[in-house]
C-alpha cells in the first residue's frame, strides 16, 4: 500500500504527519506520502480521513 498526497490541493496543515509520521512528512510546506509499512495501514487510513481537504488517497 502507498499513500499519495495531491500536493496541489494540500494546505500544509500537518494533521497527517501528526497522525502517522511513519508515512507522511512535510516537504516545502506541503505533505508528502509514501509506502505504508505493514501494520500501519490503519494509522495511514486515519491520517487520510483526518485531512480537511481530502487530498490523501491510499492505493
Amino acid at each position: 500500500m502507498v499513500a499519495i498526497v495531491d500536493r496541489e490541493g494540500c494546505i500544509g496543515c500537518t494533521l497527517c504527519t501528526g497522525v502517522c509520521p511513519e508515512v507522511f512528512r512535510m516537504e516545502d510546506g506541503l505533505a508528502r506520502g509514501g509506502p505504508v509499512p505493514t501494520g500501519l495501514e490503519s494509522a495511514a487510513a486515519d491520517a487520510a480521513d483526518s485531512c480537511p481537504v481530502s487530498v490523501i488517497r491510499l492505493e
